[in-house]
């Protein structure tokens, strides 16, 4: 079948070429070899199964929520008849609060699209009340029920086929088929550049460029090993704490989310304060780094960037600061140094987003059973490593309509190029994770919860005993964070004995920590002792508006020395390697 259009005919003929080879890809993926899919595949027969036998035992329960269904399915069909005939619409089932798919007008004012949009959204809601309600289930299937079933029901979204959006539909025919053509041009661009998975790309890959547009601050490569380069930053003042700062960026991403531009770099902010900042940049590893373990991180990572810094400044101490599972990392080497009757090498740790009790992971707990976790050591002891792409795709499916189907729709449908966007840039700047770090993680943090025993988790031999850490901690946590539950860090950091200032910031994982001053935009929560319940601290914190920024430098000030004069960077005794951002954050998947 032709059409008027010679290049929309060629996209036609060239699909079949280019859908052999997605489906091909996507085999790959989802089935043959792959046992983290089978395992998944598995677990959710299973799950599935299990949901049937107990909804069998009760089938009242069932008929009353289908009676339900069916009672509000025959109200959008009499509203869909009622607009036909000239009525105002209105919707029977609206979308949730932040579900942007079906904004545009044209699902509203057109009673057969009004109708396929509330349908739709009937559904999805009624399928997972079911799940919910269900009586017999554990707290754990309901979550990963519900969380495969909105996959499943989210993938399936009318606004997801040309033939059921009225927005792509009127897109297509204005524009003769051009959205379709440019969309087929970016699917292949992301298809060859993703190896062997399907990379949506949320932004283009040529906007930015490493020390010219972000990750500008200036500053000096002063140590390199196997695991980190350690960036030491020019000062701006000329005078400087006497105690240097130390911050670790987690190593499933780049450090530059702490340095994304001049206004938003919390590396800046903390430069301009005084403070002689240094920065780790982790390596991404490869297959042959499949061995290093989190104890290498801990050990050849923290403690290696503190023994550096002491050498550059000649200061034995450090403030470090660790967002995410850096904060673990620095956590977990203070125990160690406390375990090891050492002094203690870091005078108050600032932990952003951070885990320690890893008992309610937050939506990633899906992944968290034997058989999905035991698939995932078997994938990675094959591969040597966790593929940062995959990563990348499993963190963009715990919100898949925001960060996955709505590029889906706007690259390939609407045939838009994405945005260019600095932080969607760092966020598809992935990294690997080494095998046995990873494996680690999962089994050992995630599925049995160790860092929270005494002597659960041993570093190079030696057993640690978060209790023991006694030092001061401010901890920051987001209101919205999915990835690790603000409730859940305070309960982790309870397991210590630090002497800890906890702060709730608003929105989220990143929104909430790269919230500069100038800005204005999130509030925080601060005041009560972290003791009992995370609700009853709530309760009783205050809130005010405006960055936690000035509250945490305020914190700061009693452990960060006196003046000194400001420390250069590059010295003739001290040249440094190179200059800043270096070459490990450079290096691509």
């Amino acid at each position: 079948m032709e059409t008027k259009n010679p290049e929309l005919d060629k996209i036609v003929a060239d699909w079949w070429q280019y859908g052999q080879e997605f489906y091909n890809l996507f085999s790959k993926q989802m089935v043959k070899g792959n046992p983290l899919q089978q395992a998944l595949n598995e677990q959710n027969a299973k799950d599935f199964a299990t949901w049937l036998n107990e909804v069998s035992k009760q089938p009242e329960v069932m008929y009353e929520k289908q009676f339900d269904w069916w009672q509000k399915q025959l109200k959008v069909m009499q509203n869909t008849w009622g607009q036909m005939l000239g009525e105002q619409a209105s919707d029977i089932v609206a979308p949730e609060v932040g579900d942007k798919r079906f904004s545009s007008e044209a699902w509203q004012e057109n009673p057969w699209f009004n109708y396929i949009k509330q349908s739709y959204l009937l559904f999805g809601q009624s399928l997972l009340e079911s799940i919910r309600e269900t009586p017999g289930l554990d707290s754990k299937l309901k979550e990963r029920l519900e969380f495969f079933a909105r996959q499943s029901v989210n993938s399936v979204a009318p606004s997801n086929f040309i033939s059921t959006n009225p927005e792509l539909i009127d897109l297509t025919v204005k524009s003769n088929g051009q959205n379709l053509i440019q969309g087929f041009e970016l699917f292949k661009k992301d298809l060859a550049r993703g190896g062997d998975m399907l990379r949506i790309s949320m932004t283009n890959d040529d906007a930015f460029e490493l020390g010219k547009d972000i990750a500008t601050t200036a500053g000096r490569v002063v140590f390199q090993n196997h695991l980190f380069e350690l960036i030491q930053y020019y000062p701006t003042t000329e005078q400087v704490h006497a105690t240097p700062m130390l911050v670790v960026p987690p190593y499933v991403n780049k450090y530059y989310i702490l340095d994304l531009r001049a206004e938003n770099s919390f590396v800046k902010h903390a430069v301009d304060q005084g403070h002689t900042v240094f920065m780790v940049s982790w390596k991404n590893p490869d297959p042959s780094m499949a061995e290093v373990g989190f104890e290498d991180y801990v050990v050849d990572g923290v403690i290696s960037a503190i023994e550096a810094i002491e050498k550059q400044t000649g200061e034995s101490e450090v403030n470090a600061v660790g967002y995410c599972i850096a904060g673990t990392l620095v956590t977990t080497a203070m125990a160690y140094f406390a375990a090891k009757r050492m002094k203690p090498r870091i005078k108050s740790a600032t932990l952003l987003t951070t885990l320690l009790d890893f008992s309610q992971p937050g939506e990633i707990g899906v992944f968290i059973n034997e058989p999905t976790i035991s698939a995932l050591e078997t994938y990675n002891l094959q591969n040597g490593v966790m593929h940062g792409h995959l990563l990348g795709v499993s963190f963009s499916m715990l919100r898949e309509n925001s960060l996955y189907w709505n590029y889906y729709v706007n690259n390939y449908l609407k045939g838009k190029a994405p945005m260019d966007l600095d932080l969607l840039y760092w966020n598809g700047d992935s990294t690997n994770l080494t095998a046995t770090c990873h494996n680690f993680m999962l089994r050992e943090l995630y599925l049995n919860n160790r860092l929270v025993e005494a002597k659960g988790v041993s570093i190079r031999g030696t057993k640690i005993d978060l209790s023991k850490v006694k030092q001061p901690v401010y901890m920051l946590s987001t209101r919205d964070d999915h990835i690790a539950l603000w409730q859940a860090t305070f309960k982790g950091i309870q397991a210590t004995g630090a002497q800890t200032t906890f702060v709730l910031g608003e929105s989220g994982h990143i929104a909430g920590v790269i919230n500069p001053p100038s800005k204005g935009k999130y509030g925080y929560w601060f005041g009560p002792d972290v003791s009992g319940e995370a609700q009853a601290w709530l309760d009783k914190a205050q809130h005010e508006s405006g960055s936690w920024w000035p509250h945490w430098c305020k914190w700061l000030h009693q452990y960060q020395g006196d003046e000194v004069p400001a420390r250069p960077a590059k010295t003739e005794d001290n040249p440094g390697i190179y200059d800043a951002p270096g070459e490990y954050v450079k290096q691509k998947l």
